[in-house]
């Protein structure tokens, strides 16, 4: 792991928490652009449980931070705050330290509230890992992406239902997760929600909705020129798709949505990561990788 040591780095208290107190997590990072064009750490504040890493990042690739929930997960009652900000011309890539974990909330659920916000010509990869329901989980997320003119982003997210190693499914529960994407005149170009509650067993089986699906996945590039890469995203998901993973792209409003359903996580995730080394490479020049935590 590495830090700038010219950076402003500040550690935040957990004020009167217990072992069993909710916690409010906080995450301000802020990077910016160096006198010789590289992208460094302007300003961040974390609060526990999370903390902000800096992987190294494999040579020619971008600038990375790593967002970890060091408590392991998040139970009931918990809210997380994630402000994330490039500045014009910076390139990097969040990505989430692990996969996260929603705990069993029988009573209060979890709030996550992130917003990201790219600076004029800015290339913002967001890319947070699996993110695991237990059994009666309670989730309420919500994603804002602010964009400057001239910024390209590439982000999305894989949401996993229940346990399968563990034999457990997700058989009630709430889930909300929603997105957001703004222009530079802060008009709102793109909402999309995913609203689950009750009785997630008969939800998930129905053909009209999941078929059964262990797994799904959104993954969104926001863009001047999103469509001139719709045909090539497409030929890609039809190489790595198959009979049970179903994946579908579309192009609307400068972006470019692709969506991933399959009762395989990890060949859903496998195709995830394959659409998303395309787009990286074909918009972007950047090399055809995963960040090193992807596989870790």
């Amino acid at each position: 792991m590495r830090a700038n040591p010219a950076s402003t780095v500040a550690y935040g208290p957990w004020p009167g928490a217990k072992p069993d107190a909710p916690r409010e997590g906080q995450v301000r990072l802020a990077l910016k652009c160096a006198a010789d064009g590289s992208t460094v750490l302007g300003d961040l504040y974390h609060a526990q449980p999370l903390r902000v890493l800096f992987p190294f990042s494999e040579r020619g690739d971008l600038f990375q931070a790593a967002i970890a929930c060091v408590s392991g997960g998040l139970v009931g009652g918990d809210r997380f705050e994630i402000h994330v900000s490039l500045a014009a011309q910076t390139k990097a890539t969040i990505i989430g330290q692990a996969a996260e974990k929603i705990y069993r909330s029988p009573r209060a659920g979890c709030v996550v509230e992130t917003s990201l916000h790219a600076g004029a010509g800015a290339w913002f990869e967001y890319l947070p890992q699996e993110t695991i329901l237990f059994d009666a989980a309670q989730l309420r997320r919500r994603t804002q992406v602010f964009m400057a003119r001239g910024a390209r982003f590439l982000g999305g997210g894989i949401m996993v239902f229940g346990r399968a190693a563990r034999g457990e499914k997700l058989m009630q529960g709430l889930v909300h997760d929603a997105w957001e994407v703004r222009d530079s005149l802060g008009r709102l170009v793109w909402k999309d929600a995913l609203h689950m509650d009750g009785d997630l067993e008969a939800l998930l089986a129905n053909p009209a909705t999941f078929g059964g699906a262990a797994a799904y996945g959104s993954l969104i590039f926001a863009s001047r020129n999103a469509a001139e890469h719709l045909e090539s995203t497409r030929d890609v998901a039809g190489r790595v798709c198959s009979s049970a993973l179903r994946i579908g792209a579309t192009s609307f409003r400068d972006l470019l949505i692709v969506r991933f359903l399959g009762p395989n996580t990890l060949e859903l995730r496998d195709a995830f990561a394959s659409v998303w080394k395309h787009l990286r490479t074909a918009a972007g020049g950047l090399p055809p990788v995963m960040p090193r935590l992807w596989s870790i």
